[in-house]
């Protein structure tokens, strides 16, 4: 995404794009409903930890560790093959991203840092810190063209900027852009998809929307299904003005299908309460 132009304020532009203000109202319906629900009066952090699991497992499943849920759930030991690793740090990334609300607005640089040290778990020199000119990127199923290392600093600089100055954007739209700019970057060696969706939840519990963090959108994306992610992807690297509104409402669909998810939670609480 490009942070330069005639407005000042290129999120909030966004929000103008065809379709988009639909996807921000309907995504706003969809997480009223759940935290209008008689049980998040009750057991508001039983529902909490629930769409972290399911979260984590949803981030897991794009990032080629489609486990079951009862499997993420059941285990306890993440370090052995590369699913278990990969499912081991989206669990690391969830409960990591509630820490680092705070700093997000200040520094998203310096958060961005941290989530890739979670998330990679070891100390090697490429770790927490972007990657440098020639260093290679394992991402394998994300194919999109790889920005050069000076290029994807620039434009993660700039998107920073863009966070710490505020705006009128909506959390939906804000969320999206940082999404999707940190998956066309990949400005990580490794984990960026994972590091992407711990960012893109971080926003939304950040603004307001929701602060609870029950509306898990990595469910969403996995409901959703790779291809059409990758798809979606696609139309926001194009930067046409048609593709970053489809990727904003396709992150706005994955937003409402958390929360449909967490409805889904609350309501068998509710059964097994009765």
């Amino acid at each position: 995404m490009s942070t330069t132009g005639a407005t000042a304020d290129p999120l909030a532009a966004l929000g103008s794009l065809p379709g988009v203000a639909e996807s921000v109202e309907s995504v706003r319906k969809a997480v009223d409903r759940v935290y209008g629900h008689r049980i998040m009066r009750r057991r508001s952090n039983e529902i909490t930890s629930e769409a972290a699991l399911r979260g984590s497992r949803g981030s897991a499943a794009l990032a080629g560790a489609d486990w079951a849920l009862e499997e993420v759930r059941r285990r306890t030991d993440f370090g052995g093959d590369a699913e278990a690793r990969t499912v081991g740090a989206a669990l690391r990334l969830t409960a990591e991203a509630g820490q680092l609300l705070s700093i997000w607005r200040q520094s998203p640089l310096r958060v961005l840092a941290r989530l890739h040290l979670v998330a990679a778990a070891d100390k090697a020199d490429q770790v927490g810190r972007p990657r440098q000119e020639g260093e290679p990127v394992d991402e394998p199923l994300v194919e999109l063209p790889l920005p050069g290392a000076a290029e994807a600093h620039g434009r993660l600089e700039g998107l920073a900027e863009l966070i710490i100055a505020g705006g009128s954007a909506p959390a939906l739209v804000t969320a999206a852009v940082v999404h999707g700019e940190l998956m066309a970057l990949r400005p990580f060696t490794s984990h960026n998809g994972l590091v992407a969706r711990a960012a893109e939840r971080i926003v939304l519990i950040g603004s307001g929307l929701d602060p609870k963090s029950v509306c898990p959108a990595e469910v969403g994306h996995a409901e959703l299904g790779r291809a059409a992610y990758l798809a979606a992807l696609d139309g926001y690297v194009s930067g046409t003005p048609e593709g970053m509104a489809a990727w904003i409402a396709h992150c706005g669909r994955a937003v409402e299908l958390g929360a449909r998810e967490s409805t889904a939670v609350c309501e068998a609480l509710q059964r097994g309460a009765a």
